[in-house]
């Protein structure tokens, strides 16, 4: 499952680049992960902008609308009997680490100040 799910998750990336939609080509989109099933009908696909939450959340309702392309494109890669039911949802995770990221250089240049 795990190696099943790793490989969604590789294919969806380079999917993406191909989507024409342009609520999805604006915002950067990273996959975090891939959750597949058990009996790999359904795969929960989390995705987050650098842009934030509202970009994220724009570009799953411009994913759900190319699903059917998205889902023809990745049986023909990774040649599966039966290719799971995509679900999109909209995650935070990138803009806050990028959050975190900026407040850890923020202090590190305080620091160096007090030296």
């Amino acid at each position: 499952m795990n190696r099943t799910s790793e490989d969604i998750m590789r294919e969806i990336t380079a999917i993406l680049r191909t989507v024409k939609d342009p609520r999805v080509t604006a915002a950067m989109l990273t996959i975090v992960r891939v959750d597949v099933t058990n009996d790999m009908s359904y795969a929960t696909v989390y995705v987050s902008a650098m842009e934030g939450f509202e970009a994220a959340k724009n570009a799953v309702k411009g994913l759900i609308s190319a699903q059917g392309y998205i889902r023809r494109e990745l049986g023909s890669a990774l040649h599966l009997r039966h290719v799971p039911e995509l679900r999109f949802v909209a995650d935070d995770s990138t803009e806050y680490s990028f959050r975190i990221s900026k407040k850890l250089s923020e202090l590190e240049r305080g620091a160096d100040k007090h030296e």
